[in-house]
């Protein structure tokens, strides 16, 4: 039997939430995938296989998903130390350095992953990428005030620029109030130097590269879900 996207989404949010234990602090990520863990986290807290488990919301909207699907919310403020969190990628090459934030919720999601001792990235194969920026735009997240020239500089790094917009075509704004650019480099050879680049530019929030924070990788597949952990 042919699996669909979303049969594989929930394959791979099972096989992820099979590694919470009762007691945790989870993260809990944005995105249609990381949702299925919500779905799943509540689920097993109703059956009363987990109990004492709190969550980290990256978004509003995973913090409003999480009430619905019964899942007790903490925060850093009172948990500044993550035990494990789920979360999606849009991209991921193999050494697991991925790009986040499609949906928007990059800099809650990257500094819920930095406190986290461990960060689950759960996707199908179609975010798997030989070189990251292939299949996806970097999200570059901005302050209001100028905008312009942040997208001006990310140009001349040799970028293609969108401003994100929301369905109905008005300007989007993130949980902080700023911007997302949509920067398309195509394919990246050194994320790295990028990442420093953009680390460095005063008026950069944050940006989509997530390297050195992802500890672990499942992905279903029609054939079956794998688990990869980053070595050493």
């Amino acid at each position: 039997m042919t699996l669909n996207a979303a049969q594989l989404k929930r394959q791979a949010a099972a096989a992820a939430v099979d590694f919470i234990e009762s007691g945790m602090v989870v993260g809990l990520g944005a995105g249609s995938t990381a949702l299925q863990a919500i779905i799943q986290l509540g689920e097993r807290l109703k059956a009363g296989e987990l109990r004492e488990i709190v969550g980290v919301p990256c978004s509003k909207q995973v913090a409003e998903d999480a009430e619905r699907y019964g899942v007790p919310l903490t925060s850093l403020e009172d948990h500044p130390v993550i035990d494990l969190t789920i979360d999606g990628a849009d991209e991921v090459d193999a050494q697991l350095r991925v790009i986040k934030g499609g949906g928007g919720a990059l800099l809650r999601e990257k500094i819920v992953a930095q406190a986290s001792r461990r960060e689950i990235i759960i996707v199908d194969p179609s975010k798997l990428s030989s070189m990251l920026g292939t299949l996806w735009a970097v999200p570059v997240e901005v302050i209001p005030f100028g905008a312009r020239s942040q997208r001006e500089f990310l140009e001349r790094l040799g970028a293609t620029v969108v401003k994100r917009k929301t369905k109905d075509g008005a300007i989007f704004y993130t949980d902080q109030g700023n911007l997302i650019l949509d920067a398309n480099f195509g394919p990246i050879p050194n994320v790295e130097a990028l990442a420093r680049a953009l680390n460095d530019r005063a008026g950069i929030v944050e940006h989509g590269l997530f390297l050195g924070l992802v500890t672990d990788l499942i992905v279903a597949a029609p054939e079956g879900v794998s688990h990869q952990k980053l070595e050493g």
